[in-house]
């Protein structure tokens, strides 16, 4: 080969995919760049040292003092890791509290296992459609009495249940607002005056009193189809006080035979202003802000049952299911199962909803600090799943069945303050602490390479590794063709062997590889 084709491969060599990597740490000049290239690429502080990135030993073997060597490292530390243990009263994740430090670029990750609790506590809100077209449904409720907690005592042996009812607004043209409510067409049928929503019963352990108080309601009447379904869910969600929510598993048990009002739809009654998420109940627990409010989107629901740890159970008449199953998709941990004309199948429909609920762990975080990403792998039982960016998912968990999830943490850059992320599955009490720190190992080191020291007027750089060695001799100016000179502008620059005015020259002859002989 000729001179000119030795000089041709010199950029190949450098950057080859064969010596990615460890070997490709010299190219870089700035501490940062070095340090993120490759676990080995190592930084020396050294002013005027060359080469300035490098591994460690070769570093340290051609002369950088070791105490000005800069090799990061990330690091994961578990500060609490209690043992699983049956039972509901126990965290069911584990370890509960994880230290990491993170190198941007670099990913660590750790494993967390979860073991479903067996009788853990459970809050049911029952929430009832008290349109006109649903009075059958109020009798089949009549009589169940307290079948419905006996029901959820299969699964738990702490269970309370609580009431609401939802028809309309009772605005034109929601409702009617004459002296006769349409469509109650019976004196002996006397109807409620139609309610966005109303609490009637805070969350009990007393069965009685759940019996008592829906003996006590009546049917309410409104002008067109769809419900206030969806203001009585967010009143039920940001009122835990007035509802009573506890530390248990939160579900929401939704009866209805219609479709709902969402946000826009207020216009129609000159309700213009936005729903404002917040509890507005009177002492009697009636909505009292159903008149200036529109009703809320499907967005804002999904953020209020996230924020209330809430599990949704829409069980709704076969017309309306496939329209509550595209809702489902749009909210957090929502089923939907087909309610009877008479809701005679409620009690059945309860627990087998409320079994694909419990069944259903999803390992999901709190949000995350800039420049932090999170991935999952679940572990359920078979294989590892795919990768997911938002959380770890399986299905059909067994009591006391332990799953385990692979979490990979990665930071993008520096600097990144100290942080901490919650790890939790949602309807459970307990949580993995996640306490998160980015290194930034560069900060206060010389961030690039400056020119090398000259030597007889020419800089001077060296590259080792890899079997090849090179001495280059390198002038500013301006050389003819001849004479041995060749320009060497391309990579210049990495060398830290620029010229501030004019081409780069080498002088033939510099290049020597063990494999190539001298050119």
């Amino acid at each position: 080969m000729g001179r000119a084709g030795g000089l041709l491969l010199l950029p190949l060599l450098l950057v080859t995919p064969g010596r990615a990597g460890a070997e490709r740490c010299e190219l870089l000049t700035s501490c940062e760049e070095c340090v993120r290239m490759h676990p080995r690429c190592a930084w020396c502080e050294q002013p005027g040292f060359l080469p300035r990135c490098a591994p460690p030993e070769v570093l340290e073997g051609a002369g950088c003092p070791p105490g000005a060597v800069v090799l990061p490292r990330g690091s994961l530390r578990v500060l609490q890791d209690l043992e699983l243990l049956p039972g509901g009263d126990h965290v069911p994740l584990r370890p509960q509290r994880v230290q990491m430090w993170l190198l941007p670029g670099e990913e660590q990750s750790f494993q967390v296992r979860f073991r479903r609790p067996e009788g853990h506590p459970v809050d049911l809100y029952y929430l009832m459609d008290l349109s006109y077209s649903m009075r059958d449904d109020l009798e089949t409720i009549r009589m169940l009495g307290s079948d419905l907690m006996d029901t959820l005592h299969n699964f738990s042996s702490s269970v309370r249940i609580g009431l609401g009812s939802f028809v309309e607004k009772p605005v034109l043209p929601f409702s009617s607002v004459g002296p006769r409510p349409w469509p109650c067409p019976r004196r002996r049928e006397p109807c409620e005056p139609a309610a966005a929503f109303r609490h009637e019963l805070a969350l009990s352990g007393r069965a009685g009193a759940f019996a008592e108080r829906v003996a006590g309601l009546r049917s309410a009447a409104n002008l067109d189809a769809p419900e206030s379904g969806f203001d009585a869910v967010l009143q039920a969600a940001v009122c835990g006080d007035r509802l009573g929510w506890g530390s248990a598993t939160r579900v929401l048990l939704f009866c209805s035979d219609d479709a709902w009002h969402s946000a826009g739809d207020g216009k129609l009654g000159g309700i213009t202003r936005p729903s404002d998420t917040r509890c507005h109940l009177d002492a009697s627990g009636r909505y009292t802000a159903q008149h200036r409010h529109d009703y809320p989107s499907v967005g804002l629901l999904a953020q209020v049952l996230e924020a209330a740890d809430i599990q949704l159970i829409f069980a709704v008449t076969r017309p309306v299911v496939p329209l509550y199953e595209e809702l489902s998709r749009e909210l957090p941990r929502a089923v939907v199962r087909e309610l009877r004309g008479d809701s005679s199948n409620v009690l059945r429909l309860l627990a087998d909803a409320y079994e694909a609920l419990a069944s259903t762990v999803e390992l999901k975080h709190s949000p995350l600090p800039p420049n932090i990403s999170l991935s999952f792998e679940s572990h359920c039982g078979g294989g590892p799943g795919s990768p997911r960016p938002h959380g770890g998912l399986c299905t059909g968990v067994r009591v006391n069945q332990e799953v385990m999830f692979t979490v990979r943490a990665r930071a993008a850059s520096c600097p990144l303050p100290r942080s901490r992320v919650t790890l939790r599955v949602p309807g459970l009490q307990g949580a993995l602490q996640l306490e998160l720190g980015a290194r930034c190992p560069c900060r206060g080191a010389p961030q690039r390479a400056r020119n090398p020291p000259r030597h007889g007027g020419s800089p001077e750089c060296r590259y080792r590794g890899g079997g090849v060695s090179m001495g280059l001799t390198m002038e500013c100016g301006t050389h003819s063709l001849g004479g041995g000179w060749h320009p060497w502008d391309p990579i210049g620059e990495l060398w830290g062997g620029s010229c501030p005015h004019g081409p780069l020259w080498m002088m033939e002859g510099g290049f020597h590889s063990p494999s190539l002989g001298r050119e």
